[in-house]
């Protein structure tokens, strides 16, 4: 049986990968009235009173919304709500299992903006957090930023920053791998879509100073056709020389190569055209950019995929659900830069320099330290 098939049958199995399990136990009229009525008035009361007593009273003080609209799923595309649920099942499954917290999937029947931030706007009381997933971009960037100016609890697309910070975490390892400064880089970032921009940004953020983006036409520039307002806005602090060209040409003389776009649009000649002792991230999943061993080939020195099966998986695993037990935990109104910064130091630290190699820069998923210690630096920023 395939991995597909099995997971075809376990899932129709579990009938849905979650359950509600209550705190409360309701074996007696007086755990009744405790539980519901005539007690439950009383919390109620001093919630009205006071709506910060929520995250007393009720489930909101560890309890987030998995929220999407099934506009970019996975590899799958729009493929809507219903197709999406499976999808934020899963992701719930990782908050709860890897941070210990509680996440609740729910997918709109809309891709309209305004209803969207509506909604999310209309259900935010029950909730400590927000994590979008799976909206496409542009529509996800502007969705993500109303949210933040409207709600007071953390609001946070995954797609984007999970997947940036992580990336992060490898590149700062990657660099005392090889020992390249991050000034003197020059970084190629393929895909211009929500992860890839994030990724660009927060490498800026850091402090890198080289970066060139591409998108399926080649190398992104002021003058590029078809941009979208993000990508456009992206143009005013990435390729500064004003290059021109395809991938091919932006990767020559390059240090860096992070790649959220489509498989085997890399060649070895063109991995060889990098400059030596080259970093490549080739997160197209399932089939990456270009195969590891190819990239190896052309004279990579440290190669990361978003595979399991190869060395070096970047895996939004070990940034979420640490990030989301952090926020909850020291009542964070939003996530800052600041904390993304400090998820990528806290993750990449936890590679020891006695165990750092070209084939070990980040730490397994199933590494029991990563929630609390990517959670303490997001509390110590609080």
């Amino acid at each position: 049986m395939t991995t597909n098939e099995k997971a075809l049958q376990m899932h129709e199995q579990w009938n849905g990968k979650l359950e509600i399990s209550a705190k409360a136990k309701v074996n007696s009229r007086e755990d009744l009235a405790i539980a519901y009525t005539p007690g439950v008035a009383e919390p109620c009361k001093v919630i009205a009173q006071d709506q910060e007593a929520a995250y007393k009273y009720t489930m909101k003080a560890n309890t987030i919304a998995v929220i999407s609209d099934g506009s970019a799923v996975l590899g799958l595309g729009n493929i809507g709500a219903y197709a999406a649920m499976p999808v934020m099942e899963g992701k719930a499954v990782l908050f709860k299992e890897f941070g210990g917290v509680n996440a609740v999937p729910i997918c709109l029947d809309t891709q309209d903006t305004e209803e969207i931030i509506r909604t999310i706007v209309n259900i935010a009381p029950a909730f400590g957090g927000i994590n979008l997933e799976d909206i496409s971009a542009p529509r996800c960037f502007e969705i993500e930023e109303r949210l933040k100016e409207l709600l007071d609890i953390p609001v946070f697309h995954d797609d984007q920053h999970g997947t940036a910070i992580v990336v992060l975490a490898g590149i700062i390892n990657a660099l005392k791998v090889t020992g390249k400064k991050k000034e003197a880089c020059r970084i190629v970032v393929n895909g211009a879509g929500s992860a890839g921009i994030a990724i660009t940004k927060l490498l800026l953020t850091y402090g890198f100073c080289h970066v060139t983006m591409c998108d399926i036409n080649g190398i992104i520039s002021k003058d590029s056709p078809n941009l979208n307002w993000m990508q456009k806005k992206m143009t005013e602090v990435t390729n500064l020389d004003g290059k021109k060209g395809t991938l091919a040409d932006a990767l020559q003389g390059a240090d860096i190569f992070v790649g959220v776009s489509a498989p085997n649009i890399v060649t070895k000649e063109m991995v060889a055209s990098m400059n030596k002792d080259s970093i490549l991230f080739a997160m197209a999943n399932p089939v990456p950019e270009i195969m590891p061993d190819l990239a190896k080939e052309g004279g990579a020195r440290v190669i990361g995929t978003g595979r399991s099966d190869f060395p070096n998986q970047v895996n939004n695993v070990v940034a979420f659900p640490g990030i989301f037990k952090g926020a909850l935990e020291g009542r964070a109104t939003q996530i800052t830069e600041e904390m993304k910064l400090a998820a990528a130091e806290a993750i990449a630290s936890l590679v020891s320099d006695e165990d750092l190699s070209d084939t070990n820069i980040l730490p397994e998923a199933f590494d029991p330290r990563v929630a609390d210690v990517v959670s303490k630096a997001i509390k110590d920023l609080i």
